[in-house]
């Protein structure tokens, strides 16, 4: 019997400095795709037509344990001028297996929300990232990654936009 890999530990970086021990919590790009709902003629039910990605789909937040000027520095970068890259390390409990995760993504910081200050308590501060690039890779294997610069879609391997790269001359 084995169980679902659970997070053990992390890492983050930004612009490739560690921040080991001072970020605390990281949350994921959703990864949400556009869809409209599309019935003619002859056609019974409606289905989802896919039209890209959902403005937000590569958005993250990065919780840090207090304050950091590096992260500070970034703000103002240009579209896809700030680096952050998750590294985890997943295992299964039972059978003592790991796996690694990584996310790598390229966007700017849009949002500082330090919340409130108060001495003696936790003083975190809160970052929102505004992506044009994801990669995840597991294990080794690139799984996923996306460009929205330079119109730029994988998944497992696959090209999904290479023919309408063609189609329009690229």
């Amino acid at each position: 019997m084995s169980l679902p890999k659970k997070l053990f530990l992390f890492n983050t970086y930004l612009n490739g400095l560690s921040f080991l021990g001072q970020a605390e919590e990281l949350t994921t790009p959703k990864l949400t795709r556009k869809m409209e709902e599309y019935q003619g003629g002859g056609m019974v039910g409606a289905a989802s037509v896919f039209l890209g990605f959902e403005a937000g789909a590569l958005d993250m937040e990065l919780t840090m344990g207090g304050l950091s000027i590096e992260v500070l520095k970034t703000y103002g970068a240009s579209i896809d001028g700030t680096q952050l890259r998750f590294a985890g390390s997943y295992s299964d409990d039972a059978t003592g297996e790991t796996v690694a995760c990584e996310i790598q993504t390229r966007g700017r910081v849009t949002e500082m929300d330090w919340g409130s200050a108060k001495q003696g308590d936790n003083t975190q501060h809160k970052y929102t990232l505004k992506n044009t690039y994801c990669k995840i890779t597991v294990g080794g294997a690139e799984l996923f990654e996306i460009d929205l610069l330079n119109m730029i879609w994988k998944v497992d391997g696959t090209d999904m936009l290479a023919e309408h790269r063609a189609n329009i001359g690229l």
